[in-house]
């Protein structure tokens, strides 16, 4: 059985629109897949409408919210969330609004380099989408100023780098509640990348969390084996996806490209199912 449990679409900053993902999905014999774009939940509708007319292919309506801690980012998946909650669409527009206003002030930053990209051109690339840094990077790209998306994170504008800039975002905590209050399971997204991990568990895990990405792209055995102890040991799900965005072939991990053992995805839907009981 394949399954991808991650995945983002033109909703925010990937390649395919939401009705492609889903087609593209049912095509490749996917059984399961969730639509986690950042901060974003457009692209959900249309996802579940595509996949009326797949009936062998179930879509869980899904988010992934960017947090902050004191060194670094922290990203929350949240399954069966209640995509027309209120409070979840006013908070994810206003977190979207922050990136534009984020991604503009690092095109001021990398103008100062010598890289000039127009905030138009950015605009176009990332469409009906939230603007996002795979935007910028793939106008830097278009225009010669780097050979390849990784390129440019690393050199221009990854958190490390020179033209990065924070923008606003919540503490894990309250990502991880407010998944909760819109009916949806919260999970850690991509954790071996977490400093503090061991410490940041529990503290997630008395306010709502049910599971963190054990199987995701590009991860060695031995990050996968050493995340699926943790899992065990705090009685918490495992869960995977690829992380596709469509941005760039030579790099990305494709649709249902992680191996996802069928108990995970078995387990989230027994959990959702007992909740909703």
């Amino acid at each position: 059985m394949k399954l991808d449990l991650h995945m983002h679409s033109t909703a925010s900053d990937g390649r395919l629109s939401p009705e492609e993902l889903v087609r593209t999905a049912a095509h490749l014999g996917l059984a399961v897949i969730s639509l986690t774009d950042h901060d974003s939940v457009d692209g959900i509708a249309p996802a579940l409408k595509a996949a009326q007319s797949y009936p062998t292919l179930k879509v869980i309506p899904g988010v992934e919210v960017s947090t902050d801690v004191p060194h670094g980012e922290v990203h929350i998946l949240g399954y069966f969330i209640d995509y027309t909650n209120p409070e979840l669409v006013i908070k994810l527009a206003a977190f979207r609004n922050s990136r534009k206003v984020r991604a503009q002030r690092m095109i001021a930053k990398l103008a100062t380099m010598g890289v000039h990209v127009e905030w138009n051109r950015v605009e176009d690339i990332a469409g009906t989408g939230s603007v996002g840094r795979p935007h910028i990077a793939q106008a830097m790209l278009e225009k010669g100023y780097v050979p390849s998306q990784r390129k440019a994170f690393a050199k221009y504008i990854g958190r490390e780098a020179p033209a990065y800039v924070e923008r606003e975002k919540m503490t894990p905590e309250e990502v991880v509640e407010l998944i909760a209050r819109v009916s949806g399971l919260a999970v850690l997204a991509h954790p071996a990348e977490i400093d503090d991990l061991e410490q940041l568990i529990p503290r997630l895990q008395r306010v709502g969390l049910i599971g963190i990405e054990v199987y995701y792209n590009n991860y060695p055995p031995r990050t996968t084996q050493y995340l699926a102890s943790l899992a065990h040991k705090h009685a918490l799900l495992a869960t995977g996806g690829s992380d596709f965005h469509g941005l760039d072939n030579l790099t990305e991990t494709p649709i249902g490209g992680v191996v996802i053992p069928p108990e995970c995805v078995d387990r989230l839907f027994a959990l959702n199912k007992r909740r909703s009981h």
